[in-house]
């Protein structure tokens, strides 16, 4: 970044727009998450194809944020950000073309959906590219003490998102406009919109950081892949690490020092996505509603979760002296108990509170595992073991929604009641494998 560019910054103006295209991309996202189930009993398609179409849309996403990471160090971070934020609005115009022209009859469901994964395809491929760049010009304009502060706020944006994407979707329905009729394509159109309106904010407000000829090059500040943004998917803290810490030592994997971290922290995850994505069945199916009158208690359900994570992360794990194991472990007892009782609900209450009692446990869990697997190493290797960790947050939401979707075909209380018995298992694993020092 020049030295004209950097003396020309509005730092609060800046932040806003950048913590608003975080907003942005975690609340479109979620808010498509909580209509789709619906929309998908509507066109009649089976329930499998609408957890693929964010499967291969997550698997994607994880494959190309690395890569998104790294090119933002040569071609600027505001680029990349107009590329994420282009591929967002374009995939989400693209899905919303799609679903409605499956609604008024145009297409077959199956076929709308098959073009709806398509748009999901470019939002995983391109959508990637702009949170990475977002941390790395916010790292950039910061002091070393201001920096964490600065990226947590960033990453609280993410979990606002799950939160204000489903609980707003529900009025984004729009009605018959020229004849065509919207319906559960609303929220597709409109954040498909608003992704727009940011796009050309940011074209137009973010000072243009790209390096010319004689200009030094870019600050040594990068950002680190984001774990896809998805319901039940609140940050965790480890991108943050990845994007401020050293990467002199390589961590594997299967290290002995990580290891039990890592398998704690893909179960979780995985439990934790086969849950979320099936709720949406559950609520329509238990509360015997029509597609279109499911989203209102769909996020309202979503909501509670979503809140209760986030008051854990940001109310009661701060106030408390819990060390990671410890944390594990609560977490893993309030999820197992909240998942089973989720799979025997049979009210909106019950499946509310029950949903939000297992959003507890991983609130405990994921900021454990964060935490756990950074204290298992040193200093020198916390950019590596905090870019495992995004990678493993990440690669949950690959396979699980598929999963969980797919249990629930085959008897709707499977997925919760198998995560509440792999949350039990898990529990015990922890117990005999984890450190009580760590």
């Amino acid at each position: 970044m020049t030295a004209a560019a950097s003396r020309s910054l509005r730092p609060d103006r800046d932040f806003a727009l950048l913590f608003v295209v975080m907003l942005t991309i975690a609340g479109g996202n979620t808010a498509l998450q909580s209509v789709l189930p619906a929309l998908g009993r509507s066109l009649k398609v089976p329930d499998s194809a609408v957890a693929a179409a964010f499967s291969v849309s997550a698997l994607l996403w994880v494959l190309a944020a690395p890569f998104w990471a790294n090119r933002s160090d040569r071609h600027g971070r505001r680029a990349m950000i107009l590329l994420g934020m282009g591929g967002f609005a374009l995939s989400l115009a693209i899905c919303g073309i799609c679903l409605a022209a499956g609604i008024n009859g145009w297409i077959g469901g199956t076929t709308a959906f098959v073009c709806f994964i398509g748009g999901r395809l470019l939002y995983g491929t391109f959508g990637a590219a702009a949170p990475p760049a977002v941390q790395a010009l916010v790292a950039g304009r910061t002091t070393r003490a201001e920096r964490t502060k600065a990226l947590t706020l960033l990453g609280s944006a993410f979990g606002l998102g799950t939160i204000l994407g489903p609980a707003i979707a529900p009025y984004l329905l729009l009605g018959s406009i020229g004849g065509v009729e919207i319906g559960l394509a609303g929220p597709a159109f409109i954040f498909a919109l608003f992704g727009l309106c940011v796009w050309i904010a940011v074209l137009r407000m973010l000072p243009d950081d790209r390096t010319r000829p004689g200009d030094s090059p870019h600050d040594d500040y990068h950002g680190a892949a984001n774990a896809y943004p998805s319901i039940g998917g609140q940050s965790s803290g480890a991108s943050i690490a990845a994007a401020t810490e050293s990467h002199s030592e390589p961590v594997g994997y299967t290290d002995p020092r990580i290891r039990s971290w890592m398998i704690a922290g893909l179960v979780m995850g995985h439990g934790q996505a086969m849950t979320g994505q099936a709720i949406g069945f559950l609520v329509i199916d238990r509360l015997h509603v029509a597609p279109a009158l499911a989203l209102q208690p769909t996020g309202l359900v979503l909501m509670m979760g979503a809140g209760a994570a986030l008051l854990v992360q940001w109310g009661i794990i701060p106030n408390l002296n819990l060390r990671p194991r410890t944390m594990m472990l609560t977490g893993l007892v309030f999820a197992a108990m909240g998942c089973a009782l989720t799979g025997l609900a049979t009210s909106l209450y019950s499946i509310a509170c029950a949903y939000a009692l297992a959003s507890v446990g991983f609130g405990f869990t994921r900021p454990a595992f964060t935490a756990g697997a950074s204290l298992a190493v040193g200093h020198n290797a916390q950019g590596s073991v905090a870019g495992k960790v995004t990678s493993v947050n990440g690669a949950a939401f690959v396979l699980g929604p598929s999963i969980g979707v797919g249990l629930y075909e085959l008897q709707h209380s499977l997925p919760y009641l198998l995560a509440g018995a792999a949350m039990l298992t898990l529990f015990v694993y922890v117990w005999s494998n984890v450190r009580v020092e760590q």
